[in-house]
């Protein structure tokens, strides 16, 4: 069989040999046949017929026309469905390895004759024209804070321009998030894009069906930096692409600096939070040049931030505690019956009554959870012990697992009445001396096996003599080596 390397060279030989018989021979074939190429000026494969006939008759060409009927009403349909309806109203017909015929067949008429296909078209970015933001979860990366779990969310802010990014960390979509997460950005910046576009986040986007595009609080935000607000349609990621590609990206990037670091455990937040800026000191060094032309077209800064937070008005109920975003909170038993106002940041609560912050709370992730600290109703609890044992956020009186053993404990040497008595007491303790003092003569006392009474444990914390160190465990690190030893052992 000639091939088309032996054409090629016999047409270059034809341009130098006068015999067109030597030609033929050195191209290695017949004359008759070169001269046949010669004529036709063609290569072999330029004359091969396509392959366009079956080799085995199409097992579905009774049932495409159904087939086909049913694509054309609903184009999302998947061949694995459709063949496997078949095999339901064909028993025995269709085998199992027939799928691969019908799925080539599928892709074909949609590839001929079904739908359009949406069109992604490549954007031409501007310096200082747009940053993109958007939240993304930080939970498989595995971080932990002091032996921990972290689970977190990051709020991602890039350029679209010179890809510049930056983050901060978040529990929630929010908006208080969105609006603390957004400053941060700009003021790290050091200055302000003309437009910010974000998904159909709830706390920015009005619905549908609503005359304004953006909330009112997310609109104040962005007229504040004299930012224009843009966002994506509905299940549309790919029109916030900058943002959603940076998410992979710098979340690889994490991982990839983690495993460098040879643990996932930090000391605390701060730690944390100090790994991730430099980090991102480091991907942005990359994009200086692109950058500087970013940061030269930038709007200047507003001359102060916005706060970031929601200011709630309630009255504190009688059993001290308020209810601020469908989570309860207790606030001061002084407080009770009293308005009061509650700023809600991305983090934590600020309580205000009569123009001075009265407490500070950890914000509560979530909804319908509870944060009560026993240290605002310890006081009637005191004087109310009945009310101990049926109390419904009971859980959150046991500031440390000690303290549930002791309680336990008690249970089991004195009556229910007595048993509480003795609790509260221990726990008003913690409450007027230290907690972390008490949590520590719990410690020795459940160690050394020794029965818990109120009047001894108040007695040991306000003892000067030390207590016991904490007993440092140290796991050694397992050496692997002797597992290579047993392989040499078995191979001999």
């Amino acid at each position: 069989m000639v091939t088309d390397q032996q054409v090629r060279r016999l047409f270059k030989l034809v341009q130098t040999e006068k015999n067109f018989g030597i030609a033929a021979m050195k191209a290695g074939m017949d004359e008759k046949t070169a001269r046949k190429y010669r004529m036709l000026g063609k290569l072999p494969s330029e004359l091969e017929k396509r392959h366009i006939w079956r080799t085995r008759k199409d097992p579905f060409e009774d049932a495409w026309p159904a087939i086909k009927v049913m694509l054309e009403v609903n184009p999302g349909l998947e061949a694995k469905t459709l063949f496997e309806d078949l095999q339901r109203r064909n028993l025995g017909r269709f085998a199992d390895g027939q799928l691969r015929t019908l799925q080539r067949r599928i892709k074909i008429w949609r590839a001929s004759e079904g739908p359009p296909k949406e069109v992604f078209f490549t954007q031409v970015h501007t310096p200082g024209q747009l940053g993109q933001s958007d939240f993304t979860s930080m939970n498989k990366l595995g971080v932990t804070i002091g032996g921990q779990s972290f689970d977190h969310l990051l709020y991602h802010f890039v350029l679209t321009y010179s890809n510049w990014e930056t983050g901060t960390i978040c529990f929630s979509e929010s908006f208080e998030s969105l609006s603390e997460g957004l400053q941060n950005a700009l003021w790290k910046l050091g200055g302000v894009p003309q437009n910010h576009r974000t998904d159909c986040l709830t706390t920015a986007v009005q619905k549908t069906s609503h005359p304004d595009v953006f909330t009112r609080r997310y609109q104040d935000l962005l007229d504040h930096y004299s930012l224009t607000g843009s966002k994506t349609n509905p299940s549309s990621p790919h029109e916030n692409g900058d943002v959603e590609q940076r998410h992979h990206r710098f979340k690889r990037a994490v991982d990839q600096s983690l495993l460098l670091r040879n643990s996932r455990d930090f000391a605390d937040r701060h730690e944390y939070e100090r790994f991730l800026r430099r980090l991102f000191k480091q991907l942005n060094a990359g994009r200086k040049e692109r950058f500087l032309e970013e940061q030269a077209a930038l709007h200047r800064l507003p001359k102060h931030r916005i706060d970031a937070c929601k200011t709630i008005t309630t009255t504190v109920g009688p059993s001290s505690t308020i209810r601020v975003n469908h989570n309860v909170y207790s606030v001061d038993s002084r407080l009770i019956g009293e308005r009061i106002k509650v700023r809600l940041f991305m983090d934590h609560l600020e309580i205000w009554y009569g123009q001075k912050r009265a407490d500070l709370l950890p914000r509560l992730r979530g909804e319908g959870k509870h944060k009560i600290n026993y240290r605002h109703i310890i006081d009637s609890l005191v004087r109310k012990p009945g009310a101990f044992d049926n109390y419904r956020y009971r859980d959150d009186l046991f500031p440390t697992s000690r303290f549930r053993i002791v309680y336990d404990d008690l249970k089991k040497r004195h009556s229910q009445r007595q048993a509480t008595r003795q609790y509260l007491n221990i726990l008003y303790l913690a409450a007027k001396e230290s907690e972390t003092a008490v949590d520590a003569v719990l410690r020795m006392m459940i160690d050394k096996n020794i029965a818990l009474f109120d009047e001894q444990v108040e007695a040991l914390v306000k003892s000067s003599e030390p207590l016991p160190v904490v007993t440092e465990v140290r796991i050694p690190a397992v050496d692997l080596t002797c597992y290579d030893q047993l392989l040499v052992e078995v191979a001999s």
